[in-house]
């Protein structure tokens, strides 16, 4: 799995390394990774993956995902807090996006999008851009 590689390679806190495992094995929210109970959590993995290969150097200490997800997306943003700032990113994953780019079909003649969110995991990002963080007074 890509998400322990890049999770390895990171300069993310300890305490939000323990938090990714913990995720893996229960699928479930917590402090450190926050994300509403509707959100898949083989969404919310593949999304944690684009985050680690995005940002090995950010010392991440928390997240929190907000999203929406139908079949073949899963669009939002996510506000990482690290030691010393916090960052957020507009994302959207979209595997039907990627098989139409790569021109994959299935049988029926439509994009393959099952395909390409199993060969691409975190790859089927559509965008995935940093946003300036508003601030209220």
């Amino acid at each position: 799995m890509k998400l322990i590689e890049f999770l390895s390679a990171s300069s993310a806190s300890s305490e939000f390394k323990d938090a990714v495992e913990r995720f893996l094995a229960t699928g479930s929210s917590s402090e450190r990774i926050a994300f509403s109970s509707h959100a898949p959590p083989v969404k919310v993995a593949r999304t944690l993956t684009k985050l680690l290969s995005e940002y090995p150097e950010l010392e991440i200490e928390s997240v929190k995902l907000t999203g929406r997800s139908g079949c073949e997306y899963f669009r939002g943003d996510l506000l990482i807090r690290s030691s010393s700032e916090e960052r957020k990113v507009e994302f959207d994953w979209d595997c039907k996006w990627k098989a139409t780019q790569l021109g994959w079909v299935d049988y029926f003649g439509f994009a393959d999008q099952t395909r390409a969110a199993r060969e691409f995991d975190h790859e089927c990002f559509r965008s995935w851009d940093e946003k300036p963080i508003e601030v209220t007074a």
